[in-house]
């Protein structure tokens, strides 16, 4: 140390910070569903979107859980097609509920996302929507505007420079 005194030492920038998006974080602890099959009123304003127009709100989970490989209006598009022509759209959104389920560690079984969907789709699909809204991801922007919106990009500053030691 006392080599040390009178001289500066130069000026280190430190490596970017790159924080994690906490919507991205899987947990390793299995968890419940945040809401009840049944609790639909809970979110008034998506329980009466559900009932009216089912492929937006498909879409807008489909989006998510895919993680933005595809959009909101093509997996609607998708969803009301086969809701059109076939009337076995849970079948289709089915799958989504597995994926959900496996993304997030929740309990339960093929056998009872099956059953879900072919007796209560519209219900599932609402339930489907408040556990990513409740997990911190914000519907009306889709997967990325979450994720953007969960980690901003920061603006650009100069380093601050550190000059010798005065008396």
């Amino acid at each position: 140390m006392a080599g040390s005194v009178g001289k500066s030492q130069p000026f280190v920038v430190p490596p970017p910070v790159v924080a994690v998006p906490a919507l991205q974080i899987q947990s390793l602890v299995p968890s419940t569903w945040s809401t009840g099959l049944c609790d639909c009123f809970s979110d008034c304003g998506n329980c009466c979107v559900t009932c009216w127009c089912s492929c937006i709100t498909f879409g807008q989970v489909a989006e998510i859980v895919d993680k933005g490989s595809t959009s909101c209006g093509t997996s609607a598009a998708i969803y009301f097609l086969i809701l059109y022509l076939t009337g076995c759209a849970h079948a289709y959104s089915r799958r989504y509920r597995t994926k959900m389920r496996a993304l997030y560690m929740i309990p339960g079984n093929l056998c009872q996302d099956i059953a879900v969907h072919c007796c209560c789709e519209l219900c599932s699909l609402c339930q489907m929507y408040r556990e990513l809204k409740h997990r911190g991801f914000n519907m009306n922007l889709g997967y990325h505007g979450s994720i953007e919106r969960q980690n901003p990009t920061p603006a650009t500053v100069a380093p601050s420079y550190v000059g010798a030691m005065t008396r």
